[in-house]
């Protein structure tokens, strides 16, 4: 009995199965390429991380090269700052003043030689010769600064041509023991230090490197260009200290050209600094590689997942439909069209129990052709086949709830089951389907039907085949009755009511 209600659920899985394939097909791939793009962002940063580790060693060595050189160059200046006010001085030889003065100074050839000037901004002493020739600084920068700010201390100019050569000026002011101001000692680093120094490192052909001075001028770059040496970066409006802070990093284009670079700026505390710069395109060029290269085979295998996943569906889909024809072919009368036995059995059964649960009346007609042994011994099995057909589709025009159910009960028997009727509605149900059987026969044979009609609302302990006694047992009574009739069963007596 409950065989055909198994084979009306047993479609289902396999359409349910199809979507849970495609959906877990889906959500996989979204998965595997939220993991990838996880991955290759991680990938991207570590890029980034090492590029930025590795430009912050490089300005930090670069830094401490240039602190160093300036230091000692420095500490010659103080020194001679400190010997000048010696007043041995006076009474000795030049060539005896020249040990005295410059026996610390460094002599290396990117530095410039010690120069000293006096409260006038004369040339006084040249470490270079004993005789210098006649000069006077008195209205550059490095002099008024020491000659107006006595705690100058160190002053570095801005890049300068120099005694011939471009440079940078190293300047310290000369005191006497009052504290006035008696003149400037003044050295130079050549441009010529920096370019070796830039030489030395392995740099790619778009990687900068910029000495700047603490007020953000920049001494120094490369690749070297004299309009961008001695600018200043705090008149720049569009780039502001905040982008690059001491130790910081900065990606994005510079204050100097519109490469996007990737810069880092050293975190020492020497009088110039240093910012490193490596493009974007240069940092990431290994990483877009491989994302290339993974980004292809995901997408190879995406294709090839949904590709699969498509043709089983498909095929899932097709053997779906196997299934409810197969279903359907086991479920209908291959003559009339409607139900078989088989599935009316199954039907009842579920809508027996359901209105057994919702106490609601479910009402059965059984119809029978008059006469039809005798028609059909007349006229040919053919003409019999013709008329159940016929009575099949006046059944079925009769019949249009999508709860109700009309089926072949046997040979020339049907049985129309209808769920929620009063037996009052399914006589007038009944009556219809009669009428239409009788005027659908020609003038030279009219068939017509009996129809049994029994209605009833099932209780705890009654089995449908009650329901269907009764019908019978109705239908019965039509043909006892002349045929061509509808009779109501009446329950639970199950007394005959024409």
């Amino acid at each position: 009995m409950l065989s055909g209600w198994r084979e009306v659920m047993a479609r289902r899985p396999w359409r349910i199965s199809a979507k849970l394939l495609i959906i877990s097909s889906v959500v996989t791939v979204i998965g595997f390429s939220a993991i990838c793009v996880n991955v290759m962002l991680d990938m991207r940063r570590g890029e980034e991380a090492l590029a930025r580790q590795t430009l912050e060693n490089l300005a930090t060595t670069i830094e401490s090269d240039i602190g160093r050189n300036v230091e000692i160059y420095d500490l010659a200046l103080k020194a001679v700052a400190s010997n000048m006010l010696l007043p041995e001085l006076a009474t000795v030889s030049k060539p005896i003043r020249h040990l005295i003065l410059f026996d610390h100074a460094m002599t290396a050839r990117h530095f410039g030689a010690i120069q000293v000037f006096d409260a006038a901004g004369k040339l006084t002493i040249d470490a270079s010769t004993l005789d210098p020739a006649p000069e006077n600084r008195s209205e550059e920068d490095y002099f008024k600064v020491h000659r107006d700010n006595p705690g100058a201390g160190l002053f570095i100019s801005r890049p300068m041509l120099f005694r011939g050569a471009y440079s940078i000026v190293l300047s310290r002011r000369i005191s006497d023991t009052d504290g006035g101001f008696i003149g400037v000692v003044a050295g130079s680093i050549r441009f010529s230090y920096f370019h070796e120094l830039f030489d030395r490192l392995n740099l790619g052909p778009e990687d900068t490197i910029t000495v700047l001075n603490r007020d953000r001028t920049i001494m120094m770059r490369r690749p070297f260009d004299l309009d961008v040496i001695g600018k200043n970066l705090g008149a720049r409006q569009d780039w502001k200290a905040d982008n690059l802070r001491a130790g910081g990093a900065y990606a994005g284009q510079g204050p100097v050209d519109t490469t996007p670079r990737l810069y880092v700026r050293s975190s020492g505390t020497s009088p110039l600094f240093v910012v490193a710069g490596k493009p974007l395109s240069a940092v990431f060029e290994l990483w877009q590689k491989e994302a290339y290269r993974i980004g292809a085979v995901m997408v190879a295998l995406i294709l090839f997942m949904l590709g699969s996943t498509l043709v089983l569906a498909r095929e899932i889909g097709r053997r779906a439909e196997a299934e409810r024809k197969l279903e359907e072919m086991a479920t209908t009368d291959a003559l009339t069209g409607l139900r078989n036995r088989r599935k009316f059995d199954s039907v009842i059964d579920v809508e027996w129990r359901r209105a057994m649960r919702q106490k609601a009346p479910v009402a059965l007609l059984m119809i029978d052709a008059d006469h039809f042994k005798a028609y059909n011994d007349t006229f040919g099995h053919q003409a019999g086949d013709q008329v159940l057909v016929g009575i099949a589709i006046c059944i079925s025009d009769s019949v249009s709830r999508a709860g109700d159910c009309a089926a072949r009960y046997g040979g020339e028997e049907f049985a129309v089951l209808l769920p929620n009727t009063s037996a009052t509605d399914a006589f007038k149900v009944a009556e219809a389907i009669r009428a239409k059987v009788q005027g659908w026969s020609d003038d030279e044979v009219i068939s017509t039907v009996s129809c049994g009609v029994a209605s009833l609302v099932p209780t705890a302990g009654m089995d449908w085949a009650i329901l269907v006694a009764a019908a019978d047992k109705a239908l019965y009574a039509a043909k006892a009755g002349g045929r061509n009739q509808s009779v109501v069963a009446s329950l639970p007596k199950l007394s005959l009511v024409a």
